[in-house]
């Protein structure tokens, strides 16, 4: 009778912990932690999807450790485009970390498989209704093209980066151009029948 009085205990201590984590938001921080330690076991991405979807890989320069002023070299890409081009993740993920930094202005960073993470500096704007912890797509839109940070009176662009535990990796090397979505017979079908109307 007494383990059944003890089982009893441990099951009513374990309830009432759950009961706490779910009540104080705790469950969602654990799940989350939860989900990053696995991005961990997966491999990185050898291909990310372009970060602006109307630029083509071979029109970034590359600029990858070139000189930034004293004592310092660039770690990552620039990407130009008009300011308030939405920028896209270039991988699967979890928002990681949403903030403001003196070179980078309004930044994103995303962490991914291999936990990886990709930043994303000198924001015009945030997307609308992002936090972290929230998952994310090659669709999902982070922000959009501006100037933040270092970048106040040079040509809005987005630089990126990546990060792995060893420090920065060569972006550019990984980059695929974003290619159209492909339709389907209806949606082609649609499409034509909305531009016979307009005819």
């Amino acid at each position: 009778m007494r383990w059944l009085r003890r089982l009893a205990k441990i099951f009513a201590v374990l309830t009432v912990s759950l009961l706490l984590l779910v009540v104080t938001g705790a469950s969602d921080t654990l799940l989350f932690y939860a989900r990053i330690a696995r991005l961990y076991t997966e491999p990185p991405d050898s291909k990310l999807a372009m970060p602006l979807e109307d630029v083509l890989k071979k029109e970034i320069a590359d600029t990858w450790q070139a000189p930034r002023g004293v004592g310092r070299r660039h770690e990552g890409q620039d990407i130009f485009a008009r300011r308030g081009t939405p920028i896209l993740s270039a991988t699967n993920g979890y928002i990681l970390k949403i903030g403001e930094n003196s070179l980078g202005g309004q930044t994103v960073s995303v962490i991914s498989k291999g936990g990886r993470i990709y930043y994303y500096a000198h924001l015009d704007s945030y997307a609308k209704g992002m936090k972290v912890c929230d998952p994310v797509t090659t669709r999902t839109v982070l922000g959009y093209v501006g100037t933040t940070g270092n970048a106040q009176g040079t040509p809005p662009h987005l630089h990126f980066g990546v990060y792995t535990a060893t420090g920065a990796i060569n972006p550019l090397p990984l980059l695929t151009d974003r290619t159209a979505p492909t339709l389907t017979k209806k949606e082609t079908k649609s499409k034509n029948r909305l531009v016979s109307r307009k005819a």
